[in-house]
């Protein structure tokens, strides 16, 4: 782990991620609570959401091309400029006087949307190909405590700035954010890997991680069961600010702080897990981290304490981001570099797919005023997808070990 905290490539992706992060964490918690205070809005949120999810379920494989095609740091620094630029527009308009409508939010959601649909495959990719394979599992957790200490900070920014400050000088700091991300990125040595010329169809290129996972079948069911914590996040992203305000009968400040609750969470997440997996293994240490999230997102459907729903919330945390440090460690580990992209993108893809039903779903539930049935609904695949990794967990373990013995 020491060897990490020497690297000097370590300090300025961390000051870029946390940045970055923060601004946009600050202007993503903004614009949901904005849009769901307008008449309509819960529905209309849930509308955008879906298109949303939709539109980057059909760029998915694309992207995962483009990762394993091009220089990984030019894709980082493109995905944060086009954000500022896009932000820097908005916030200028509203500065001059214009007021904000429901389709301007609907913009500045699609491209936040679109900023962490991009720059987190990338980040992944990146630092697979930039740092050593004995750093891995420290990276992680490093990068995991980073990314939850941007949601600390900007929940509780967000909490604060909510009801005090118009929106055009939230974006104007989200503007800040992007520039010191892209100065410090800037100043990052990469030197792009050698990667093997592919004379293949350019429908080959693009499923190339469809082929690499139909030769393993244990490890890919594995990683999807593993990947269901995510899927039950960004759900619940929809999901929580109605919780808050149906159930619970709170107001914006309750949703900025479970934003912080979520980051202390996680963060404790990325400092106890790269621990745990050197102490009982990936595998279990995936399967423990995702029977905590279904159980705890089980608990929801009987929580009416706003107290009790700050646990959950933490307990949710330290799941997905425990399952998060435990799999990317193992996709690194198990995955080739020049193929990451693609493989990544195929989950992701499939999760698109999942979160595309489940939004439609759950947006006709909210409709009605029920927000329970979504939770029930999480719940039900968060246990099929704990049992899942159970069972499966073993049989990618040996298929490592035979692997490991082979070479």
């Amino acid at each position: 782990m020491n060897s990490l905290y020497r690297d000097s490539r370590l300090y300025p992706l961390l000051v870029a991620n946390l940045f970055s992060s923060v601004g946009t964490g600050i202007t993503m918690t903004a614009i949901p609570w904005l849009l769901i205070q307008k008449s309509g809005g819960e529905t209309l949120f849930g509308y955008i959401t879906t298109a949303m999810t939709i539109i980057m379920f059909l760029l998915t494989p694309y992207v995962g091309m483009w990762i394993d095609h091009i220089s990984r740091k030019a894709m980082l620094l493109i995905g944060e400029a086009m954000g500022l630029i896009i932000v820097a527009i908005f916030a200028l308009c509203g500065i001059a006087g214009m007021k904000y409508d429901v389709w301007h939010l609907a913009i500045l959601f699609a491209s936040g949307s679109l900023y962490y649909f991009l720059f987190y495959p990338t980040l992944f990719a990146f630092n697979q190909e930039v740092f050593d394979h004995d750093q891995y599992k420290a990276l992680n957790g490093v990068m995991e405590i980073q990314g939850q200490l941007a949601t600390v900070i900007s929940g509780g920014t967000a909490s604060l700035l909510l009801t005090k400050v118009p929106l055009c000088w939230i974006l104007s700091l989200d503007v800040l954010t992007y520039g010191i991300a892209i100065f410090c990125l800037l100043f990052i040595p990469y030197h792009r890997s050698m990667r093997k010329a592919e004379k293949s169809s350019f429908w080959k290129k693009i499923t190339e991680g469809c082929y690499y996972m139909r030769a393993h079948p244990s490890l890919f069911w594995f990683l999807l069961a593993s990947f269901m914590p995510f899927i039950g996040v960004m759900m619940t992203n929809y999901l929580h600010p109605i919780y808050i305000a149906d159930v619970l009968k709170e107001d914006g400040s309750v949703y900025g702080i479970q934003s912080m609750v979520y980051g202390f969470g996680a963060a404790f997440a990325g400092a106890v897990v790269p621990f745990l997996l050197k102490r009982i293994g990936t595998e279990l240490s995936i399967t423990v981290t995702v029977l905590i999230y279904a159980c705890a997102i089980t608990l929801f459907l009987l929580v009416r304490n706003t107290l009790v729903f700050y646990v959950l919330v933490g307990l949710t945390a330290f799941g997905n981001a425990g399952t998060r440090v435990a799999r990317s460690s193992l996709m690194m580990d198990r995955i080739p570099n020049d193929k990451i992209g693609r493989v990544d993108s195929l989950f992701r893809a499939v999760g698109f797919m999942i979160r595309a039903f489940l939004l439609s779903v759950f947006t006709g539930a909210v409709s009605l005023q029920n927000v329970l049935i979504p939770y029930a609904i999480l719940s039900g695949l968060l246990v099929i997808s704990g049992l899942a990794v159970l069972r499966l967990g073993t049989s990618v373990k040996k298929e490592q070990s035979d692997i490991s013995k082979a070479l």
